[in-house]
């Protein structure tokens, strides 16, 4: 290590391996042998030089590797609250997902009363952060987190669909899908394949996202890429027919108006057998 190199922050390293291995300090210490109070004094610097063996076996118990080479390592994500202390001045759990406390609604403790309607002055005492317990929450947010950052969206092109249906899809590095814009052009002139200039204008078929990757911004990612080809391809316009109140509030969302000279749905129910339809 020359001169210019920084030293190794080992209380920040420590607790991103074991936020990576999603372990408490207390079960680091049951993997290691090595007893919580001198993770503790690690993790918050009271102990900047222990011996290299304790760090061996701390870093083996997350299933680390300590390499000593010339080259730089691979990176760790760092831990996303570091900069958060509690009223004691103290670092949240590394393994936990913690947030700030700025007001009751923040804080899960306050779900039992109507603070949101309550001045500040009136407001209980609050913690500085909160955090959650439940480990599968935390894996399915983690998850979600990772979907949010490596999910690109294009435009899907395939030369058996004709070129006035439009389509953009968000997929990740491994090709699983996650989302999918799809639309068409209208207009009577493509029926004779004459395409007037200022006069095309789209119909938005729909908007899907997967269940479980839905409120993260994909749709909103989809719509975006779908505004710019409008723009690329000089069409000024697009119609859409929502019926349910979630899918009406993306769209207004989005920048779409409510266009209220035309009805919003139409229902026509046929007879389950040829008799009479019933009486309305």
């Amino acid at each position: 290590m020359t001169d210019a190199e920084p030293l190794t922050d080992l209380a920040a390293t420590l607790r991103a391996l074991r936020r990576a291995a999603d372990l408490s300090q207390r079960e680091l210490a049951g993997k290691s042998g090595v007893p919580q109070a001198t993770i503790a004094r690690i993790e918050s610097g009271r102990s900047p030089d222990p011996g290299f063996r304790t760090i061996e076996r701390l870093v083996g118990a997350v299933a680390g590797r300590i390499t000593i080479s010339p080259a730089a390592s691979a990176e760790l994500d760092p831990v996303a609250q570091e900069e958060l202390r509690d009223a004691a001045g103290r670092h949240p759990p590394a393994h936990l997902e913690a947030r700030e406390v700025r007001e009751p609604r923040d804080w899960p403790g306050a779900w039992w009363a109507h603070w949101y309607n309550v001045p500040p002055e009136r407001w209980p005492p609050l913690p500085a952060v909160t955090y959650a317990l439940d480990r599968d929450a935390r894996d399915r947010q983690r998850h979600r987190d990772q979907v949010r950052r490596d999910s690109t969206v294009r435009r899907y092109v395939d030369p058996a669909v004709p070129s006035t249906s439009w389509c953009f899809v968000a997929e990740r590095p491994g090709g699983e899908l996650v989302g999918e814009l799809r639309a068409h052009e209208r207009s009577v002139d493509l029926l004779i394949g004459h395409y007037p200039v200022g006069q095309r204008e789209l119909v938005l078929d729909g908007v899907l996202v997967a269940p479980a990757y839905r409120l993260m911004g994909i749709g909103r990612r989809l719509v975006d890429a779908f505004s710019l080809e409008m723009d690329r391809a000089g069409i000024g316009s697009v119609h859409a027919v929502a019926v349910e109140c979630g899918a009406i509030d993306f769209l207004l969302a989005c920048g779409f108006q409510l266009e209220c000279r035309r009805p919003a749905a139409l229902l026509l129910e046929r007879p389950v057998s040829g008799g009479r339809p019933p009486r309305r």
